[in-house]
């Protein structure tokens, strides 16, 4: 296929999406660049989800996840390898730095291995955690492990992939 050819749609997710995102996420997840999820927090999350397509075949998909007032992140990024080098991801993530500019967040977090990708964003790598510590408390009490990955909790060590922390500002 080629790339000046395809025209990429962003669209909300469909129940009907689940299979094909995880059909999209299960090799990042094989190779230790996203995290397993179950299926039910697919279903759970199906609201944040936008899904990239090119001639109608689901080619992409992310997330976006409100954490605070003022912060969501980018979860779930993933495109099929065979549409790598179409814009995808890029179209993707500019939806989603959309969405939430849109529900009013200032700061999107993402955790990633591929700085070099959120960095055409404007995307910056930071250390720690980027809430000030009553925020911090207020999000102990999440059940949400994208939350204990964010806060860097040690119930979630093992989970750990090793990947940048990187955040925008609106």
């Amino acid at each position: 296929m080629s790339s000046e050819a395809s025209v990429v749609s962003i669209r909300r997710a469909r129940t009907s999406d689940v299979r094909r995102i995880r059909e999209i996420v299960t090799p990042y997840v094989d190779d230790r660049i996203l995290i397993a999820k179950e299926n039910v927090a697919y279903y759970e999350g199906l609201p944040e989800f936008r899904i990239a397509e090119i001639d109608g075949v689901i080619a992409g998909v992310g997330a976006l996840h409100v954490m605070w007032e003022d912060l969501a992140e980018v979860r779930t990024l993933a495109v099929d390898p065979i549409f790598r080098g179409h814009g995808v991801g890029h179209k993707l993530l500019k939806q989603l730095i959309a969405d939430g500019q849109e529900i009013g967040v200032r700061r999107i977090f993402c955790l990633t291995f591929e700085t070099a990708f959120f960095e055409q964003h404007g995307f910056v790598e930071i250390e720690g955690t980027p809430v000030t510590p009553d925020v911090y408390v207020e999000l102990l009490h999440s059940h949400d492990d994208g939350v204990a990955e964010f806060l860097d909790l040690a119930r979630v060590k093992p989970n750990t992939l090793g990947n940048s922390r990187m955040l925008l500002t609106l």
